[in-house]
């Protein structure tokens, strides 16, 4: 079964970023090869808006069909409210913890970001998973994109 890996915006904008872009690189060649799926949002969409022409296309490169999209829901919108209101996060990390709630209530295998702030953070995570686990939801892997790829021996 393919890993199913939530992007946000950070590692569609770290294909280009001189810092991220060989890790980044190298999962999408995961993702053109079949390997993982990507599940995408609507918040992505939004986010990409004020990104530069060419992070706002890249995901244009590859048949709309291989991503999985979810949509941001009242029960997602709930959830990343209990992040701030339960102080794993400030309130301008609203963005950030829909991210987690849309990965989380969607059960993905992975969520992957490069921010490293309010998401990709150990005591950030174990927040967000104390939430979670409240909630009845299922705890949620957050990985940077270098922590997903294959390394050979």
């Amino acid at each position: 079964m393919k890993q199913r890996i939530y992007i946000d915006t950070s590692v569609v904008g770290g294909y280009f970023d001189d810092e991220f872009n060989d890790a980044t690189i190298a999962l999408f060649k995961r993702f053109e090869q079949g390997e993982l799926i990507f599940v995408v949002s609507n918040l992505l969409d939004l986010e990409l808006i004020a990104a530069p022409l060419r992070v706002r296309e890249l995901l244009y490169r590859y048949p709309q069909e291989n991503f999985e999209r979810v949509e941001l829901t009242e029960d997602a919108i709930f959830l990343a409210d209990k992040y701030i209101s339960e102080k794993v996060v400030g309130k301008t990390s609203l963005e950030d913890c829909r991210h987690i709630a849309l990965a989380t209530i969607n059960r993905v295998d992975v969520l992957a970001s490069w921010n490293f702030k309010h998401i990709v953070n150990l005591d950030r995570i174990k927040g967000y998973n104390s939430v979670n686990l409240r909630l009845g939801y299922p705890m949620i892997e957050i990985r940077s994109p270098k922590d997903l790829l294959h390394y050979e021996d």
